[in-house]
């Protein structure tokens, strides 16, 4: 059944377009976001869910389980040219962690806008120019590499800022591979900069190929821990402190 938008509140939209925006949430990251309880984002979550327009799955037992927007959400939404996300075990985690940093981010920059991987490289089909990404060169067939972050922090239109491109790092990369993506970064003048958002094994190497690429007035990196203390009190902070 096609469901209509005239069907839901306004408040139940703007739930469904922040879901589709980062794309895996959970009920944790939403009491962060909102500064509610866990129990009351749930309820919200599942009452969207029963509407249609939200997806639950729990691809990890000992984790939260995650909403994405379903293809009737994604349309009320209005998010066009964007497929509902899929979430797999091997994923879930890194998805988890970063639907946290988002929430924290938005919380802590209420009037900035926050999107993640997929909403991004919809943006980018567009004009065909990066908005957010880094430029590895260019593959075999001319064709340019990107590297895209895990999410985007835009500033008002107002303001007229570039964006902040954020990493949530929860495992070190091979060191090349390491040391490619922050020189990517320092060549990004579209960017404001880069926040990387690591876990205590990460900071080492991370330090390494950020010397060694010269990118340090590019990249910023902070503790994955250091986002706590955005969560609320009555909140389960589990997610934001979690470690790979």
């Amino acid at each position: 059944m096609k469901l209509s938008t005239h069907t839901h509140t306004q408040e139940r939209l703007a739930l469904v377009e922040w879901v589709a925006r980062i794309g895996v949430v959970t009920a944790e990251a939403l009491a962060i976001r909102e500064g509610c309880t866990v129990a009351s984002a749930r309820a919200r979550l599942n009452g969207a869910r029963r509407a249609g327009l939200l997806a639950r799955e729990r691809p990890l037992t000992d984790q939260p389980a995650v909403f994405i927007a379903t293809r009737a959400g994604l349309r009320a939404s209005s998010l066009v040219g964007v497929a509902p996300a899929r979430v797999s075990a091997a994923s879930a985690h890194h998805a988890i962690v970063c639907a946290a940093v988002a929430a924290a981010l938005e919380r802590r920059y209420p009037d900035h806008r926050l999107v993640g991987e997929r909403e991004l490289r919809r943006q980018e089909s567009l004009p065909g120019v990066p908005v957010a990404s880094a430029s590895l060169g260019f593959g075999a067939r001319g064709d340019r590499l990107l590297h895209r972050p895990d999410l985007v922090l835009l500033s008002p239109v107002a303001e007229g800022a570039a964006p902040v491109a954020v990493e949530v790092e929860l495992t070190v990369k091979a060191p090349r591979r390491l040391l490619a993506i922050c020189r990517a970064w320092a060549r990004a003048r579209h960017l404001a900069g880069v926040l990387y958002v690591v876990t205590p094994e990460v900071r080492g190497p991370l330090e390494r190929a950020i010397t060694e690429a010269r990118a340090s007035a590019a990249i910023t990196q902070i503790p994955l821990e250091a986002l706590a203390e955005t969560a609320p009190r009555h909140a389960d902070q589990r997610t934001v402190t979690a470690s790979a």
